[in-house]
């Protein structure tokens, strides 16, 4: 045995007993897992369209609407990272006092999302979700990345969405239409897409990301069907010319989100014509089925755990 297929085959057995692991890590020792510094992690911003930016720190992206309504952001990140944040956005905003972040909107449960919740909550900002995000901030719970553990607290009141939705909703913001679409479990239970119609624009969340392959949170109700479902609804939505803001990653087109939709489909018949001849989770996972993606989506160990979430999900 090689090298590389050594280090392939003890990527396995960790993956495995990590996912079967019962102990959780700590905020603390996940972010040293993830290489994540607080105090050296610095906020670069990239501009979307007039009035609107990508911010870009630890955690995932922040899209932000600056105008003469105020500020509304998607995502937060997590509190330690909301000062640097809004020294950005003041930044973007001249001397229009855009520090102040009016509203923000979640785009699922996940910590590095919306963990700001906890600064920017009792300092006034208002929230939005999807219903089952905020139910998920309220109870908090684990989340099995596969590769570790995480048990989010539940967020205190203040810190929750106050608005939800289920299925859409739309609001007038800075001058264009702004429409939330939840398309059903996806990467979640209660993903938000966000579409500044405008400016031609979505934040995706983690339904679709350009850092690699994607993760499935099938314990918490995630679903690898309703993730293809998700894109192909937003898909719907938007013109030729779109921007898209990931959830993790460089911006992105319409191009890039189709390609990672025929990604995931592909993954998911060659798992399931997997499980069809009997093959056992580990199997599947040492089949290297994602080697002509791995180019493109990350190393083969990468995608390791992604194959895992799909066969949870197909499986459950």
């Amino acid at each position: 045995m090689n090298a590389t297929k050594t280090m392939i085959a003890a990527a396995l057995v960790w993956l495995v007993g990590a996912a079967a692991a019962d102990d959780a890590m700590s905020l603390d020792e996940l972010l040293e897992r993830f290489g994540w510094d607080f105090d050296t992690a610095v906020v670069t911003t990239e501009r979307v369209g007039d009035g609107l930016y990508a911010l870009f720190g630890l955690g995932g992206n922040v899209a932000v609407s600056i105008g003469a309504d105020g500020v509304l952001i998607v995502d937060d990140q997590f509190p330690e990272m909301v000062p640097k944040m809004r020294a950005a956005i003041e930044a973007l905003g001249g001397e229009t006092g855009a520090g102040e972040i009016d509203y923000v909107i979640n785009t699922h449960w996940h910590f590095d999302h919306a963990q700001g919740n906890l600064a920017l909550g009792p300092a006034g900002t208002r929230i939005l979700s999807h219903a089952n995000a905020r139910r998920d901030m309220a109870r908090g719970g684990l989340i099995n990345l596969v590769i570790a553990k995480y048990r989010q607290e539940p967020y205190p009141e203040d810190a929750l969405p106050a608005i939800t939705y289920t299925r859409r909703m739309g609001l007038r913001f800075n001058g264009e239409q702004i429409d939330l679409i939840h398309a059903g479990p996806a990467h979640t239970t209660g993903d938000t897409a966000v579409i500044f119609r405008g400016q031609n624009a979505v934040h995706f969340g983690d339904v679709f990301i350009t850092t690699g392959y994607p993760f499935v949170d099938v314990d918490s109700g995630g679903d690898i069907d309703g993730m293809i479902e998700f894109c192909r609804t937003v898909l719907d939505e938007l013109p030729e010319d779109a921007v898209v803001i990931p959830g993790h990653g460089r911006l992105a087109d319409r191009a890039a989100v189709e390609a990672y939709v025929g990604m995931l489909e592909t993954v998911r018949s060659r798992v399931a014509d997997l499980i069809d001849q009997g093959k056992t989770r580990e199997e599947v996972i040492a089949a290297k089925i994602t080697a002509d993606y791995d180019d493109t989506y990350g190393l083969e160990s990468a995608s390791l755990g992604f194959v895992d979430r799909v066969y949870a999900s197909l499986t459950r």
